[in-house]
């Protein structure tokens, strides 16, 4: 049996932001498909996986995408440390997600999948350079 291989703090944040823009880019694919629902499902996981890079700075990690997300708005939205309007967005992009992935009448739109798509890449342009910056220091 193998074990798993370790890493430095800026591996794991600096493999976060990467699955993050793999995750993006997944949901820029889906979109120009037409595949709505997987677009708002892909751009909710770039979020996601960027919030967890943040946490990864200061050695948290947690089980629940609850706790991720509201321990992420705790420590650096509400603080503005990261932009405040950034709370609105993941909250809204939580909820879409859910019901693009749950809820069997919902009707995801082009425009609501730009939309995410876009605060998706907002996101991480900013987790990203908050992240090196960091990392750096």
């Amino acid at each position: 049996m193998e074990l798993p291989e370790k890493g430095s703090i800026g591996d794991l944040v600096r493999y976060r932001i990467e699955t993050a823009k793999s995750d993006l880019k997944s949901a820029d694919i889906l979109l120009k498909e037409g595949e709505y629902r997987g677009a708002n499902n892909r751009a909710y996981y770039a979020i996601y996986h960027a919030i967890s890079a943040v946490h990864a700075l200061d050695g948290k990690s947690y089980k629940r995408h609850k706790d991720t997300l509201a321990n992420f708005n705790k420590d650096y939205v509400k603080t503005e440390i990261l932009p405040r309007d950034f709370g609105r967005k993941i909250a809204q992009a939580e909820e879409i997600r859910h019901a693009s992935d749950y809820d069997d009448f919902y009707i995801a739109t082009k425009e609501k999948a730009e939309e995410q798509i876009m605060t998706a890449k907002e996101l991480i342009e900013q987790i990203e350079a908050y992240c090196l910056n960091r990392l750096k220091g």
